[in-house]
């Protein structure tokens, strides 16, 4: 199949990929300008700005299954423009503290996560429209979409945060991300959702237990979830102990250590833009399981800098573990939203992000064996759970489908 045989993304879509963009660099923006208000304008330590991130993260945990619960019950387009009004007035509420002298760590950390809960169901809800939107043989093409404005608003948006915060002050940065939101709010009023049955109203905890049986007893789905839990696991390892182990072992200075983990962007965005010919190219299932490998391979390389402590593979480490998991988020992705019903794709899209649990516990794990044992440790260890999750994956039926599946509809009774 060539690029011709794509029929154009539709004009609603588009909207829908702009919002993203908006809203993704909105995240990122606040998400670097944060920590940096909280240590050089409120003075704050280690020890709280560790609380701070954990306040930045808690909705993840806390809110994605509420969030798919109501992506499932309405309209997931008003949920996400509710959702990005919400991070608005978070961010806009940080600028008014700021512009009037008021801003405490309490206050930045309340409004932080305000704004963080509406990333929750921004995320939760979009997986879920976007089958709406487009064709069957469209999902690829504007996943790949989606993605691409996600790795852009993450390479660039955290240096952008900094820079507007060491350019022009607080309080501007989180107004610029205010406005970010703003827009993504016009954006998304302005698309086009399909009516959808009304769910019926049953107890929550009945319409959880649903959505996770759904996922644990999918052929698909459940290898997909178990390997992206320990792939959260392992990077998330690795992460914790980089930038000790590059300055101590490596020898990197800080602008050293920084651009050596820029390349982890650069891979997301070159994966991303590659994706769609990838999928053309290949079939579905080995495009599944390449981000696993990749990740393995990307862990092998950094474990071979204990014995040859070059720069240069590093980067390169950090290259692949970005370009490689794109194209497995893009193909499960399209894989989820083939294979589930439209009235469980909130649930199950927010069971997928629940497999962001295993990052704390992956970074619980790097400071545990660091401390204990070493760096060099972390990273043997690393890419020995990343060898596990691409097992996982390669055993499973997913690898075998040769083409994406056919959308399913709601089962009958519904």
């Amino acid at each position: 199949m060539s690029t011709v045989d794509i029929p154009r993304l539709p004009k609603t879509f588009n909207r829908l990929a702009w919002s993203n963009l908006s809203a993704q660099s909105a995240e990122q923006i606040a998400l670097a300008a944060a920590p940096i208000v909280a240590v050089l304008l409120l003075g704050v330590g280690e020890g709280q700005t560790g609380l701070l991130q954990t306040a930045l993260t808690l909705p993840f945990i806390l809110f994605a299954i509420p969030s798919g619960l109501l992506a499932d019950r309405f309209s997931r387009r008003w949920l996400m423009a509710g959702s990005e009004a919400l991070r608005a007035a978070a961010l806009a509420g940080i600028l008014l503290l700021l512009w009037f002298n008021l801003l405490t760590m309490p206050l930045l950390a309340l409004l932080g996560f305000a704004a963080v809960c509406g990333t929750v169901a921004y995320s939760v809800a979009a997986p879920a429209l976007v089958p709406s939107l487009v064709t069957s043989a469209q999902l690829p093409a504007a996943n790949a979409r989606i993605e691409l404005a996600r790795t852009v608003a993450f390479a660039g948006g955290p240096a952008l945060g900094g820079v507007l915060v060491g350019w022009i002050g607080a309080a501007p940065a989180f107004g610029f991300a205010a406005a970010l939101s703003a827009i993504a709010v016009v954006l998304l009023s302005g698309i086009y959702e399909p009516a959808r049955a009304p769910a019926p109203r049953r107890h929550p905890m009945q319409e959880i237990k649903e959505g996770a049986v759904f996922v644990m007893r999918h052929e698909y789905l459940r290898p997909v979830f178990i390997t992206q839990f320990i792939f959260n696991t392992a990077s998330f390892l690795l992460l914790a102990v980089f930038v000790p182990y590059a300055v101590r072992h490596l020898g990197l200075s800080a602008t050293g250590v920084g651009t050596t983990l820029a390349m982890y962007g650069v891979g997301m965005v070159v994966g991303a833009l590659a994706a769609t010919r990838v999928m053309q190219r290949l079939p579905f299932g080995t495009v599944i399981g390449l981000g696993p490998i990749t990740g393995f391979v990307s862990a092998g390389v950094m474990a071979a800098t204990i014995l040859v402590p070059s720069p240069l593979l590093a980067a390169l480490s950090f290259f692949l573990l970005g370009a490689g998991p794109i194209l497995w988020v893009i193909s499960t992705t399209t894989l989820r939203q083939s294979v589930t019903p439209p009235s469980l794709l909130g649930r199950v899209s927010a069971i997928n992000i629940m497999s962001y649990g295993a990052r704390p516990l992956g970074s619980a794990l790097g400071a545990i064996v660091g401390g204990l044992y070493s760096a060099e440790a972390c990273l043997v260890l690393a890419a020995a759970i990343f060898a596990a999750q691409a097992l996982v994956i390669w055993l499973s039926p997913a690898v075998a489908l040769a083409r994406q599946p056919e959308m399913v509809g709601e089962p009958a009774g519904c």
